[in-house]
């Protein structure tokens, strides 16, 4: 392999995709017929319609639950297909179309289901899923907020973790995020985003007003902190692998990060690029954060140091807690296991859940 991007893919990534959905056997047969970056798209395309397929099979042959989960699935792999492949517009703007068509087909079978939402938002709009583990009443709610490569078509095992757990989720997405991304740019004033988001949140009847969370990872833990600063009601927030100043980890970004926040931010070049990287910073407004603050790090995080959580939690006023795991590369998506159960039982106590019932050995699964 001499192609330098995809080997910065192939290295850096298999335990994301895995973590999130992707069959390890699928990302190693994909992983070694690929000689080009150029071919990256294209070749997770392929995978993802064969997931399709069988989602749709499924689904006319009557078996909903089954329909749901190929089609989640297929969803993962039209957006692992282009979520750093900027430098094709076209292909990655179709590709990313065929998730968004892939998780819309698969919403109604999923378990709970999903909802999609969309929020007005600056003469455009924010898009969201919820979930709810019981739609008869307001459910505690945490908002799941992607970084500057995910979206919401990669957080089914992640809402799966909360919503066992009695907690509703709203997975957002906002300025140069999923679908917004086409329209409204990157920007570092998330709490114009969250007050907007919330306040529309908080009009549904399936979300509990006083109890809502947020959860955030890579920059959306970055964007979390700038709502948890705000006097917005947020009752706990997670904030995963998060920056504290973009600006320190902007020579350090590898190439296809760097070209993907050019991208997303709307910017004519890099140069333009590094100005705006350096406004998202938490430089006072940190000691703002009064609410309890969970910042897990991992030590062998290649995109921000665990230092930037350290100096995150030394800084919020309010209750705040690091874990930093020694394994734990990019996400932590090496080391799910040590932070997920953690996380979301954290923010089940914070938020007020009522646990659910464990399936008695034998039952059908609900």
């Amino acid at each position: 392999m001499t192609d330098a991007l995809l080997e910065t893919a192939i290295a850096n990534w298999q335990p994301r995709f895995v973590a999130n959905g992707v069959d390890a056997s699928d990302y190693v047969h994909i992983a070694a017929r690929l000689e080009r970056w150029e071919d990256w798209c294209a070749s997770w395309c392929e995978a993802g319609a064969e997931h399709e397929a069988l989602g749709v099979a499924a689904r006319a042959a009557g078996s909903g639950r089954s329909a749901g989960e190929h089609l989640a699935r297929a969803a993962v792999y039209f957006h692992f297909a282009k979520f750093l492949f900027v430098h094709d517009l076209e292909q990655a703007r179709a590709a990313h179309g065929r998730a968004v068509a892939a998780l819309a087909d698969a919403s109604p079978h999923l378990t709970p289901p999903a909802t999609r939402l969309e929020i007005p938002f600056e003469g455009s709009r924010l898009v969201a899923l919820l979930r709810t583990p019981d739609p008869t009443t307001p459910q505690p709610t945490v908002v799941l907020i992607p970084g500057l490569d995910s979206a919401k078509e990669e957080f089914r095992e992640v809402e799966r973790s909360f919503l066992e757990r009695g907690l509703a989720t709203v997975s957002l997405e906002g300025p140069g995020q999923g679908e917004v991304e086409w329209d409204l740019p990157i920007r570092p004033d998330w709490e114009v985003v969250g007050e907007v988001a919330l306040g529309y949140l908080r009009r549904r009847p399936e979300v509990d007003p006083a109890r809502i969370g947020v959860w955030g990872v890579s920059l959306g833990a970055y964007y979390a902190a700038r709502i948890a600063a705000a006097d917005l009601g947020v009752r706990a927030t997670v904030a995963l692998s998060g920056p504290y100043d973009f600006a320190a980890a902007w020579e350090s970004l590898n190439p296809l990060t760097r070209r993907a926040f050019v991208v997303r931010s709307h910017s004519a070049d890099e140069a333009e690029a590094a100005r705006r990287a350096a406004e998202l910073t938490l430089a006072g407004r940190a000691s703002s954060i009064t609410g309890p603050l969970l910042v897990v790090q991992g030590r062998r995080d290649r995109l921000f140091s665990w230092r930037e959580g350290e100096r995150l939690v030394a800084e919020a006023a309010g209750p705040a807690e690091l874990l930093v795991l020694d394994e734990g590369n990019h996400g932590c998506a090496n080391v799910t296991y040590r932070h997920r159960p953690y996380a979301a039982d954290w923010l089940a106590r914070y938020l007020g859940a009522e646990p659910r019932p464990t399936p008695t050995p034998g039952a059908a699964h609900a």
